[in-house]
C-alpha cells in the first residue's frame, strides 16, 4: 500500500506557527505519511484566488493525495467544514466555495459535512478550525476512514461564480484572475477556448485597454521592453515581459478585462 500524501494549501504564511502546527496534528494521528506544502502564501482571505490555484495544481499529485485547503475568512461562523471525494483525490476545506474550480473540472462523487466529533480534536477553536477540525479529518482519511464516517452527505455545498470566457461574436472576452510573483498577468482564457475561437486565424489582443502585438511560445521570445502574450504552465493566456513585471508596466489589476478579437 502506498504511503498516503497530504498536501496543504493555506494563506497562513510561514512567519507564525499556524502552518507548522497543521503538520503536528496530522503526525500525532498518523506518523507514516508524506506531508507537502503546496503553498502557505496565498493572498489572505482570497477564496476565488485559492480556488483557481488549487485547480491549477492538484492534478499533478499522485492519485490518492488528500488536500487540506484552509483559506477561511468565515472561520468560527456557521459555515460548514466539508470533505470531498472526486475519485482520484480527496479534499478537506471550509464550505466557502474554495473547491469550486476543482468541482467544475471533476464533479464530486461525495461531499460530507464534518459533523462527527470523534474525528476532530477534543476542543475545537472558533479561530483555528484548520488545526482542530480539518487537519484531524485529513489524518483520519489517510488512515483509511471513509468519508461517510466523517458526517452526513450533502449536495448543497457552496459554489463561487468564477469568471469564465465569454464568446461575443468576433470577440472572446475574459478577465485577469491573478498576478504571479514574477509580475506575469494571468487570465481566465484557456488554450482550448482561444483555439476554438480563432480557428487558427489571426487575433488582436487587448488587456486593460492596451493592444498586445504578439502571441509567443515562451518568455524568451519576448524582446526587451515588449509585452507579449503566451499560454503559461496552466494553459491559460498570460501577459509577460522579459526580466520585468508586466503587471507594473501595464498598470492592471485582477478583474480587468481581456479581449481577443478576430482579424
Amino acid at each position: 500500500m502506498a504511503r498516503p500524501i497530504i498536501a496543504f494549501l493555506t494563506d497562513f504564511g510561514t512567519r507564525d506557527h499556524y502552518a507548522g502546527v497543521l503538520k503536528g496534528v496530522v503526525l500525532s494521528l498518523v506518523a507514516d505519511v508524506t506531508l507537502v506544502d503546496l503553498s502557505h502564501d496565498l493572498p489572505a482571505h482570497d477564496v476565488p484566488f485559492a480556488a483557481l490555484e488549487l485547480a491549477a495544481t492538484y492534478k499533478y499529485f499522485p492519485p490518492g493525495t488528500i488536500f487540506v485547503v484552509v483559506i477561511d475568512p468565515g472561520v468560527g461562523t456557521a459555515r460548514r467544514g466539508i470533505a470531498a471525494d472526486i475519485g482520484d483525490y480527496r479534499f478537506v476545506a471550509p464550505d466557502n466555495g474554495v473547491l469550486t474550480a476543482v468541482f467544475q473540472e471533476a464533479p464530486p462523487k461525495k461531499v460530507v459535512e464534518l459533523t462527527e466529533r470523534r474525528f476532530a480534536r477534543p476542543t475545537v477553536s472558533r479561530t483555528f478550525e484548520g488545526r482542530d477540525r480539518f487537519a484531524p479529518a485529513a489524518a483520519h482519511i489517510a488512515k483509511g476512514i471513509q468519508l461517510a464516517a466523517l458526517g452526513r452527505a450533502i449536495t448543497d455545498y457552496q459554489m463561487l461564480d468564477l469568471p469564465r470566457p465569454k464568446f461575443d461574436g468576433d470577440v472572446l472576452r475574459g478577465v485577469i484572475v491573478r498576478i504571479d510573483r514574477f509580475g506575469n498577468v494571468v487570465t481566465n482564457l484557456d488554450r482550448k477556448s482561444c483555439e476554438r475561437f480563432t480557428g487558427g486565424g489571426g487575433v488582436q489582443l487587448t488587456v486593460g485597454g492596451r493592444s498586445i502585438a504578439r502571441l509567443v511560445s515562451t518568455y524568451s521570445d519576448i524582446v526587451p521592453g515588449e509585452i507579449g502574450a503566451l499560454f503559461g504552465s496552466t494553459d491559460h493566456l498570460e501577459f509577460a515581459t522579459q526580466a520585468a513585471s508586466a503587471w507594473e508596466v501595464l498598470g492592471v489589476k485582477v478583474g480587468d478585462p481581456v479581449e481577443l478579437r478576430r482579424v
